[in-house]
């Protein structure tokens, strides 16, 4: 037994010392290169992709893009090692995956492989970290597999042209694809909606102020009120407005004031706002002859090229009421 024991130390001290294993911080850096520049861009994009429209054209760039990542992923680390020996993060740190021979692993081999680096993941990363104590440096996906990571240390055996320059180029192909996804998401997507949002808080503070201004007037200072009203309407609407006030004086105008007393905005783009609003108001000078009433309005509002929003159009749903005092 002792005989046994002693041969197998030394042929595994032998091989030890011939073959040049590739280093923790090496493997690390290769896998930066190969997998985390790409898993990167893909999680931005899918983080993208759920914030845009569902099958809109925004989101299907954002999935393109990440399939096409996917399959240069899997071109560098499944199909370029067994045509080149390397793949451009192992070419840039010189290492290469070894079967415990010393070949070069086929195209099955290495899928298997990195499948089962998914373990080495779901072990809490224990697997990535077990190069770190194991006699020969390797993984759990090298374990199963039955391959090494070795260091190529001979210049005769590693790359003939500098790959830090590829590499540097996917490193700013991924930095641009990630800035161009926030970028896209902002413009097309967080932008509008954050307008739309504005415009809706906007309409829900101005709305309700914007129609008591321009239904109230006294009757002292008529001309003015009505210059008022029309200047809170648009182009389109204003010729009704003034119709309207036209009316009121030759039926022989008296003081008219209303207060919203509730609103609800119904609908909201960064432009165009409608909103429902309920009013109650009272008409009269006389304290004794004042009359109160009510009224239910739909009112359409639009955003000027100044940014200020006006009445383009005022539906009445429930005419004004009219009670007495006490009544």
């Amino acid at each position: 037994m002792t005989a046994v024991l002693d041969t197998v130390d030394t042929s595994q001290t032998e091989v030890e010392a011939g073959t040049p294993l590739a280093s923790w911080p090496a493997r690390a850096g290769a896998i930066a290169i190969d997998v985390l520049l790409g898993v990167a861009v893909i999680a931005t994009m899918a983080v993208s992709a759920w914030s845009a429209p569902w099958l809109g054209w925004l989101w299907w760039v954002y999935v393109a893009t990440a399939a096409c990542v996917i399959v240069a992923m899997a071109v560098n680390r499944l199909l370029l090692p067994t045509i080149t020996g390397w793949s451009l993060g192992r070419a840039v740190f010189g290492i290469a995956v070894r079967t415990q021979d010393g070949a070069a692993p086929g195209v099955l081999r290495l899928v298997g492989r990195d499948l089962v680096h998914l373990l080495d993941t779901a072990a809490l990363f224990v697997g990535w970290l077990w190069p770190l104590w194991d006699g020969r440096r390797r993984t759990f996906a090298d374990l199963l597999l039955r391959t090494e990571v070795h260091a190529v240390e001979s210049p005769a055996e590693r790359p003939q042209r500098d790959t830090r320059r590829p590499a540097a180029i996917a490193l700013i192909v991924a930095t641009v694809l990630c800035a161009a996804a926030v970028g896209l998401g902002y413009l097309v997507v967080y932008r509008p909606e954050r307008a739309v949002d504005v415009a809706r808080q906007q309409i829900a503070e101005q709305g309700p102020r914007i129609v008591e201004q321009m239904l109230s007037y006294n009757s002292e200072s008529l001309q003015q009120d009505f210059s008022r009203a029309q200047s809170l309407t648009t182009d389109s609407y204003r010729d009704q407005l003034i119709a309207q006030q036209q009316l009121v004086q030759q039926s022989g105008a008296t003081s008219n004031e209303y207060f919203a007393v509730s609103s609800a905005v119904l609908s909201a783009t960064a432009e165009q706002a409608s909103m429902l609003i309920a009013l109650q108001g009272q008409r009269g000078t006389d304290p004794k002859d004042l009359k109160f009433i009510t009224a239910t309005l739909r009112v359409e509002f639009e955003k000027t090229a100044d940014g200020q929003w006006k009445v383009a159009n005022l539906i009445v749903l429930k005419k004004p009421q009219m009670n007495a005092p006490g009544q």
